[in-house]
């Protein structure tokens, strides 16, 4: 039970070092550059730590493992094409995994660590969606409760109720909602077809792509180097981002998924929302309110 604490914790406190960073005018760019350079150093370490090859391809062996798994359906990969499939898909998963992370900051700027954490947890509807239409994973019945619960939830953030629809949509929830469940297929497209023993090296790739994306952003928007206080902030934001996946995958290696997933989403949602109202004075609406705990109910049903 450690683990999914731990878990919850460095989940719960990404939001709330960007609420930091964001109160402060941190430049968010060069943040999640060092967020994602701390986080690559790290899983670089863990896989020298593990022995883990980088590069021991192996072209002939990929293709056919790619017919057997991908269009076949037989098995996983081989140790060798779960290195290439790790390489591949964690490079294109950076992209997501970026942008996610700006939107991440620019909606806890702009409506507070409580609701971009709900919508960033909420994310977890895309992968269910793709497992509907790719391997036809149908959802039980109280799954499909707490999907339309879920759906029901964004629409009330961004119901326009005494404004028009243009004011009232709250554009950065929803690419947040997005992109963070895009990049959360991602995982999911890696673990469906490979070893899970080569879960570190996928995060190296996504962590150090993102870095790569990130950089250039910096570079080119900001056009100098970090500040210590950024420097310090992203270096604090990196070290969990990494470790709430760490400790994620041990605590399923304890506890059944149907016990993990709930506990792990509806947690960090209840903690990132108690947090920004105690330490940050965030005051959330009564729709806002009723949002969160239809998001909080809705996960529970979906990972029933």
């Amino acid at each position: 039970m450690i683990y999914l604490f731990l878990a919850v914790l460095c989940s719960s406190s990404i939001a709330l070092i960007f609420k930091f960073s964001e109160s402060n005018n941190l430049n968010r760019y060069l943040v999640t550059s060092i967020n994602y350079f701390t986080a690559a150093a790290i899983s670089l370490f863990l896989i020298f730590n593990q022995g883990i090859k980088f590069f021991d391809f192996n072209h002939s062996d990929f293709r056919a493992n790619f017919n057997r798994v991908i269009f076949e359906g037989e098995g996983l990969f081989s140790a060798q094409s779960s290195q290439q499939w790790a390489t591949l898909i964690g490079l294109a998963a950076g992209i997501f995994f970026f942008t996610s992370f700006i939107y991440y900051q620019k909606s806890v700027r702009e409506n507070g660590a409580s609701l971009a954490g709900t919508f960033g947890k909420l994310g977890i509807l895309i992968p269910m969606l793709f497992a509907i239409i790719i391997w036809r994973e149908y959802p039980e019945d109280l799954q499909w409760v707490g999907i339309l619960l879920a759906i029901s939830s964004i629409i009330l953030v961004n119901f326009p109720f005494k404004k028009d629809l243009g004011q009232a949509l709250r554009l950065n929830l929803i690419f947040l909602f997005l992109y963070g469940g895009i990049a959360e297929f991602s995982n999911k497209i890696f673990q469906k077809y490979a070893l899970v023993n080569y879960k570190v090296l996928f995060l190296f790739w996504v962590f150090f792509s993102a870095f790569l994306i990130s950089s250039f952003y910096s570079f080119k928007k900001v056009g100098r180097y970090p500040k210590k206080s950024e420097l310090l902030t992203g270096f604090a934001v990196g070290i969990p981002n990494l470790f709430s996946s760490f400790f994620l995958i041990s605590a399923l290696n304890y506890l059944k998924t149907a016990v993990v997933f709930p506990i792990f989403s509806a947690g960090s949602i209840v903690l990132i929302t108690a947090a920004g109202c105690l330490f940050f004075g965030e005051k959330l609406k009564t729709k806002e309110w009723l949002s969160i705990l239809m998001t909080v109910v809705a996960l529970i049903l979906i990972n029933i």
